[in-house]
């Protein structure tokens, strides 16, 4: 019988379980990502899935000069990930294992660090933090951040119910043997959020868990792609279906092990996450699409317990309430603007009932939980208008909330950061005075945007807006601003150093305003060709 590789960290090593279908051009850097990590990884286990491209062409060139590279070939494809990943575990022969797709790549020192825990600490599940980067541009989005801070180890995952949040199951290192012993897999076949499952399974078989604080992988988001990953697949109601049927499975996952704590953390995670996520969306969906949509997540969340709804955040909890107790879809754009991030809880504000409530028609609806909420998590809704030219000037609406933001302190002025798309620091930050008016509070300061523009350098730039209220007492509310359509105009400006400035307010998914510079002449030329074309249109139709 062989040993185990031996790594510097002792014993031990990992076996990286690549899955890949027709991925010819990104597969090669998946797995070289994954050899790169050193000792630690004792072998690459490529599993192609029956590709009709160049993918098992590249990944054999591979392996012909890397002894650690093994290259699975399936003979018919199986239409998921879940197979391909059973098949790597199946052929792994290392002490651990970790998945990793074909177009992700591990970062420097990621299977180290996720090793050198796991044999530290002794736990079946090891745990790392993930980003999301888009491409082409490169921005990251940090996922699930708050359980990700510092190093920690739990004795199961009832210490920490939070970890259900992160249902990813590549930025894990599992046990081999902890898998084979406890029949641990992937639902086979086409099935859609196959890591939903995987990751409940693995969860109710009360591993001890160890968590790093370090980059272990990056999950690359292709949104031009021709084929678009499933968490971006969104537009068809039937990936809504899919999602929730995966919900289902993983709630009867951690049941039938008798994990009733984790099945109902599991429900209140499908409230505080995945409901929010779709109905960011669902304003912009046809009729068709929100009325199917409407019925599956009524049922769905009917057979919830008044418990695991009410143990959702506010406000996530309200929407699932306001889901429940309209049988049509209704007030989308409210919806919309609350689930985002930051939430905002747009008027009009019912008066019916004791207390806050979601309108005058559905007094049944509390907004339970308002008044305990901080100021910094408070709903506010904050209007704005960009009103571009050679002076722009930003007017503000900061509206009163059921008397919660008078309750922190009334503002006296709102910071307003400019923050580029693409993360960093803002760029411009300005102070606009507030003064009190009917139903809250309004402001207005001048915007340099030819400044803003030179701070962002040449091409093309996308600046978020963001707001806090100042109040005698400190820091109050912060979110994003409110776009509102009387503003959004495309407008050339003269600017000192480029010449001309293209601005371009506009409201994004979510209802927040941004704003969109392009400097020089070509941005000046894509605003006269654009009305040159509205007014040949217009005297067509005039001529029709």
């Amino acid at each position: 019988m062989s040993q185990s590789p031996t790594t510097p960290h002792g014993p031990a090593g990992v076996s990286v379980v690549v899955i890949a279908y027709n991925d010819a051009e990104l597969v090669g850097d998946a797995v070289r990502s994954a050899l790169a990590q050193g000792p630690a990884v004792a072998e690459v286990v490529a599993v192609d899935d029956c590709s009709s491209d160049e993918t098992a062409a590249v990944l054999d060139r591979m392996a012909a000069t890397e002894p650690r590279l093994r290259v699975v070939r399936r003979a018919d494809n199986s239409g998921g990930c879940g197979t391909p990943r059973n098949d790597g575990i199946a052929a792994a022969t290392a002490p651990y294992v970790m998945f990793l797709d074909s177009d992700d790549v591990l970062p420097p020192g990621a299977v180290p660090a996720l090793l050198s825990a796991a044999e530290k600490h002794g736990t079946e599940v090891t745990v790392g933090r993930a980003v999301r980067r888009e491409l082409p541009g490169g921005r990251e989005v940090r996922w699930q951040p708050g359980l990700y801070r510092e190093a920690a180890v739990y004795e199961s995952p009832e210490a920490e119910p939070k970890l259900l949040h992160d249902t990813l199951c590549v930025n894990k290192l599992y046990r081999r043997d902890f898998l084979n012993d406890r029949q641990l897999r992937f639902p086979d076949g086409k099935f859609v959020y196959e890591d939903f499952v995987f990751t409940a399974r693995v969860y109710a078989a009360a591993p001890r868990v160890a968590v790093v604080p370090e980059l272990v992988y990056v999950w690359h988001v292709r949104r031009a792609a021709a084929q678009v990953s499933i968490s971006l697949a969104r537009k068809d109601v039937a990936n809504w279906q899919a999602r929730i049927a995966a919900h289902t499975q993983a709630v009867k996952a951690f049941r039938a092990a008798g994990r009733r704590e984790l099945a109902a953390a599991c429900r209140t995670k499908f409230i505080d996450y995945d409901l929010c996520l779709y109905v960011r969306e669902l304003r912009v969906r046809d009729a068709g699409y929100q009325a199917d949509w409407w019925r599956l997540t009524r049922a769905h969340l009917a057979a919830f317990e008044a418990g695991e709804r009410g143990a959702a955040a506010a406000p996530a909890r309200w929407i699932a309430q306001v889901v429940l107790a309209a049988e049509t879809p209704r007030d989308l754009d409210r919806l919309s603007e609350l689930a985002a991030d930051p939430a905002r809880l747009t008027p009009p504000y019912a008066s019916a009932g004791p207390g806050p409530v979601w309108a005058d028609d559905l007094a049944d609806v509390a907004l339970d939980g308002l008044d305990e909420l901080p100021a910094g998590l408070l709903p506010v809704t904050v209007d704005a208008t960009l009103l571009a030219g050679r002076r722009g000037i930003l007017k503000l609406r900061v509206h009163e909330l059921y008397g919660r933001v008078a309750a922190t302190g009334a503002p006296a002025s709102a910071d307003i950061e400019f923050v580029p798309r693409d993360g960093g620091e803002p760029a411009l930050t300005l102070t606009a005075p507030l003064r009190a008016t009917e139903g809250g509070w309004s402001g207005q300061v001048p915007v340099a945007l030819a400044r803003l523009a030179g701070a962002g350098g040449r091409g093309t730039q996308i600046w978020d807006l963001k707001v806090r209220l100042n109040t005698p007492a400190g820091p109050g509310p912060r979110t994003t601003l409110r776009a509102q359509p009387s503003g959004l105009r495309r407008t050339a400006v003269p600017g000192s150093r480029y010449g001309v400035l293209l601005v371009q307010p506009y409201r994004t998914a979510s209802g927040s305003l941004a704003v969109r510079l392009a400097p020089g002449v070509q941005g000046a030329f894509g605003v006269v060709g654009g009305k040159l074309r509205r007014l040949t249109r217009t005297a067509r139709s005039r001529r029709r």
